[in-house]
């Protein structure tokens, strides 16, 4: 099998594993370093990664300012819990409203990340 593993940079990897944890019901646990950490489903399938800007030598991890972070990204998760990720979501923005997808016809919400990149959550 191959598996798609989506890294994104941020400025601080503490901050937005936490944040993404919140969002998407995953037990809190710390990154495994300071620059670069996974975010596992509860079978040990890679959701996102996040890696701090600059740390190595990635010709497009190397700054916030050479390009708008999330420019051309769309972080989509479908994901089973629905509701209860709409009340954490919700935590975040208190008027945060889901939406019917025509093309779909799944309830979904999108908000920003604390980097800026854009998260759209879709009921599975």
């Amino acid at each position: 099998m191959k598996r798609l593993w989506t890294i994104i940079a941020v400025a601080d990897v503490a901050r937005s594993f936490a944040w993404y944890q919140s969002l998407l019901g995953l037990p809190p646990s710390p990154p495994a370093h300071d620059h670069f950490g996974q975010l596992l489903d509860a079978d040990g399938t890679v959701l996102l990664c996040l890696h701090q800007w600059q740390a190595h030598d990635h010709p497009t991890l190397a700054s916030p300012a050479q390009a708008e972070p999330g420019n051309g990204l769309l972080l989509f998760f479908r994901v089973d819990d629905f509701d209860q990720a709409l009340q954490r979501a919700r935590q975040q923005l208190p008027a945060l409203a889901p939406s019917l997808n025509p093309s779909t016809g799944a309830r979904e919400f999108a908000l920003r990340d604390p980097d800026g990149y854009y998260v759209m959550l879709s009921a599975y």
